[in-house]
């Protein structure tokens, strides 16, 4: 038998399939990614991975979608968006089967940090806003407080924000570490990426977007460090993002600028990424593009947003530093980024509505 068939496990993308397994069976078939965005129109690819098998031949497959209204995918694994919504994608290969979620959205990224908080109220205004902004949100951790418990994921979480649950990609804060990050991973199962790791990325409306987790080793050389600059190279876009917990800037009087996170913007800069935003700081900023050290670069610089406006308290802002260009600490409120594959544009929008701060920046 050849060393090709006994691998664990082989990824193959089905159109470039065309060999029968040499085994005669498999015991069991995955899906790659488990969680898919595409914008409405656009499209994505699914791959499949058989353990304890050989190549898959396309003929040998079948593909389903749970609703074609919304999703439709060929024989390839391509999927298509048809319509704002959910599906399910099914494969089935040798009797084994497995599905991944495809949530369709407008090309639109929406979402704030530091959140719910049973004792107070603000987390429900801002999911009301998400509840009239179609597209994929993201958290900036700091999610569930005081410590990111499964119950206060499920008594306060939950109940706003917890209903665009399957169009989320969350990252982790401080206070879900609080308790070890068990409640958050818990929760939000495959939607925050490995478990115990919390960092991972996908790509969205021509965009590469990275969730980082900034509460465990973000030091040069730490494993989720070497996964960012790997991830980069494997995925060289016009457009990146990167959101996380703990900011690299802010001209905050709670928390202020984290050194710690440094690297990761490093790498991000290194690969030419274009926007950051983070919570921990419990306000809005927006800085102008600049580099690692903070020093300002409109051509090939990082544009970071501090959001820390989901529903907890607000704090206090001191003297602005270097390249802050607005600052908001009288309202909760969500940011959100319409994404374009050369351009993107932001709005700042209060729980009244209100757009307090808007602009648009092109890609590098």
């Amino acid at each position: 038998m050849s060393h090709r068939s006994t691998a664990v496990a082989l990824v193959c993308a089905l159109a470039a399939c065309s060999i029968s397994p040499e085994r005669a069976g498999t015991s069991s078939v995955s899906l790659i990614p488990t969680w898919l965005a595409v914008a409405t129109g656009d499209s994505g690819a699914l791959a499949a991975v058989a353990h304890q098998g050989d190549t898959i031949p396309a003929r040998a497959v079948t593909w389903s979608s749970s609703d074609p209204g919304v999703a439709t995918v060929d024989a390839a694994g391509l999927v298509h968006g048809r319509a704002r919504g959910f599906a399910r994608i099914t494969v089935t290969y040798q009797g084994k089967r497995d599905s991944s979620e495809v949530a369709v959205a407008p090309p639109v990224l929406v979402g704030a940090g530091d959140i719910a908080d049973c004792l107070r109220t603000a987390d429900s205004a801002t999911a009301a806003l998400l509840d009239t902004i179609p597209g994929i949100v993201f958290t900036a951790g700091d999610n569930a407080y005081p410590s990111g418990t499964l119950a206060e994921y499920t008594l306060c979480y939950d109940p706003t924000w917890g209903r665009h649950k399957n169009r989320t990609r969350p990252s982790p804060g401080n206070h879900e570490y609080n308790s070890l990050g068990l409640g958050y991973y818990a929760y939000f199962g495959h939607l925050a990426g490995d478990s115990g790791v919390g960092y991972y990325s996908y790509d969205f409306a021509g965009w590469h977007i990275i969730s980082l987790n900034s509460n465990v080793s973000t030091s040069a050389g730490s494993p989720q460090e070497q996964w960012l600059r790997a991830d980069l190279a494997l995925h060289p876009a016009r457009c990146t993002l990167a959101y996380w917990h703990h900011p690299r800037f802010s001209s905050g009087t709670t928390h202020g600028s984290s050194t710690s996170v440094r690297p990761l913007w490093q790498a991000l800069f290194d690969a030419h990424a274009d926007v950051v935003v983070s919570g921990h700081e419990h306000n809005y900023e927006r800085f102008a593009s600049q580099q690692p050290d903070g020093t300002a670069d409109p051509t090939n610089g990082v544009r970071e947003f501090v959001v820390g406006t989901g529903g907890a308290s607000l704090y206090a802002f001191g003297a602005p530093i270097a390249n802050s260009e607005v600052r908001n600490n009288t309202t909760n409120g969500v940011i959100k980024l319409a994404l374009n594959p050369t351009r993107y544009a932001w709005e700042f929008i209060s729980t009244t509505g209100a757009v307090t701060d808007s602009g648009s920046g092109t890609c590098h």
